[in-house]
């Protein structure tokens, strides 16, 4: 029998539903369904008190690496919902100074290399984007959203078909920090 333990930190709150697990806190509500079908049965998720266990009936190595898994989202989870997460993105251009404004859960990138078309990059879950100068700062609970949203503007801002060593536009992350970016 494997069993892992997380402590609920104060001002969050927790709810479980089978393998559904809701995180409350002062930044938001994050939601996620752990529900592998390959470990229904095996893996389990119980709340006690301010205790979270992450139980598995086997001890094989997929079923360790499975309760690692939980256990660490579950604490992105906490750590976002009391603190939340800040990433921020550097935008770098030689000639065509880039424009960017967000709006509807989309980001526009306009000027890019000169193009008179605009790219465009989906803004994920309740990521909040600000746009200062030459820097995106992207807030959020949920550390999932905001990876993903980085990696669509990263994306967004490829070059296809010229030298990288010599084009090295684009809008690239620097800087990742956990709970109110303290």
């Amino acid at each position: 029998m494997l069993e892992k333990k997380i402590a609920v930190p104060e001002g969050v709150e927790a709810i479980t539903d089978g393998k559904r697990i809701t995180v409350k806190g002062k930044k938001g509500v994050i939601e996620k369904d752990f529900g592998d079908p390959k470990f229904l049965k095996t893996v389990s998720i119980e709340k006690s008190g301010q205790e979270m266990t992450v139980r598995s009936s086997k001890d094989t190595r997929k079923h360790r690496a499975m309760v690692g898994t939980i256990e660490a989202h579950l604490k992105n989870m906490f750590l976002g919902a009391s603190g939340g997460y800040k990433y921020t993105m550097r935008i770098f251009y030689t000639h065509f100074p880039i424009n960017i404004t967000a709006k509807d859960g989309e980001l526009q990138i306009r000027n890019f290399l000169g193009e008179k078309g605009a790219r465009t990059a989906k803004i994920v879950g309740k990521t909040d984007v600000k746009v200062e100068k030459d820097e995106l700062v992207l807030t959020g609970p949920w550390k999932e959203d905001l990876g993903q949203t980085a990696a669509n503007i990263e994306r967004a801002c490829k070059i296809l078909k010229r030298d990288r060593r010599i084009f090295q536009d684009g809008i690239y992350l620097t800087s990742r920090e956990a709970g109110d970016g303290k």
